[in-house]
């Protein structure tokens, strides 16, 4: 199988000449390596061009900082590509392992019925407790398959999956109309219902590791929860299809209220008192957003230039 590798840039500073430096001792040398920048300012791009110059298959292209778009962007980089096996990461996910990128695609070996797969992230070194948790949660030690007939036990966790370590199998991607443009974000998600939905199948790979985490303040919390509530609105459809976020989010709380009390971090149950009742507020002005004035959307989000809010 050919593996292109995409991997979007801006302003990646020490993180992203850590994932270069990583790949290059990967045992699975991708075909070609495609980064995208749109518009690094901080020394990025010296940080490319110095590891171009030791490996001839990675390729940089330039796009304008406000045309990037988590599904245009990814599709846009995917065409200009010609693997069999299009592997999409972002520029902070740090193989953990020189074999990271060999274990997942390896699965795709004889198995038709196989579209995609994803990698285990585990919390950089640096991680606080609450940012180590969500990827705890996440990303357990086990691998699992899943198709759509697990909708109605695992609910909307049917769909996860992160680009930010996943492999996808080109022709079934390309066939269901790559990635969503548009999206705030999950555009990773949707391609795979719309593959699920097909027949075809996602393999949680947890052999396969990357180093992958944000430690977000209090208030970037509630900012992503409020994106979460503006996606899951925006896509009662797909919910309802594989049964909804169930009680995940439930699920959460008690399993991070779980590990403070098992760490003794006591000191941290005020906090986690605070984030989690933030979040929840978040969460549901996010499910009404179309309520809000959109200056207030645009504060509460992550993303204020994405495009929905004009």
């Amino acid at each position: 199988m050919t593996v292109s590798l995409i991997i979007p840039t801006w302003n990646g500073g020490r993180r992203l000449d850590e994932l270069l430096t990583a790949l290059a001792r990967q045992t699975l040398a991708p075909d070609e390596v495609l980064l995208v920048d749109s518009g690094s300012t901080d020394g990025s791009l010296d940080i490319i061009h110095q590891h171009q110059a030791a490996n001839p298959r990675l390729r940089l292209l330039h796009i304008p900082q406000q045309d990037f778009d988590h599904g245009g962007t990814r599709t846009w980089a995917a065409q200009q590509t010609a693997g069999e096996i299009l592997i999409c990461m972002t520029q902070d996910a740090i193989p953990a392992l020189d074999d990271a990128l060999e274990r997942l695609i390896r699965p795709f070996q004889d198995d038709a019925l196989l579209a995609a797969t994803y990698g285990r992230q585990l919390p950089h070194l640096d991680a606080t407790l609450f940012s180590e948790h969500l990827r705890l949660f996440n990303y357990p030690a086990q691998s699992r398959r899943r198709r759509r007939e697990d909708g109605p036990v695992l609910g909307i966790r049917t769909v996860f999956i992160s680009n930010s370590f996943a492999a996808w199998r080109r022709e079934p991607l390309a066939a269901q109309g790559w990635f969503p443009q548009r999206q705030l974000f999950g555009e990773d998600s949707l391609a795979l219902a719309k593959l699920l939905a097909g027949g075809y199948h996602v393999l949680y790979v947890s052999e396969a590791l990357v180093r992958h985490s944000h430690n977000y303040t209090l208030w970037q919390d509630m900012q992503r929860y409020f994106d979460i509530g503006v996606f899951h609105a925006g896509q009662q459809e797909l919910l309802l299809r594989f049964g909804g976020p169930g009680g995940a989010g439930r699920q959460y709380v008690r399993s991070e209220l779980a590990l403070l009390l098992e760490r003794r971090q006591y000191q941290l149950l005020p906090e986690w008192f605070c984030r989690n009742a933030g979040k929840f507020i978040a969460y549901q002005l996010g499910r009404r957003q179309n309520l809000l004035p959109r200056r207030w959307a645009r504060r509460l989000s992550m993303n204020p230039g994405w495009q929905g809010w004009a």
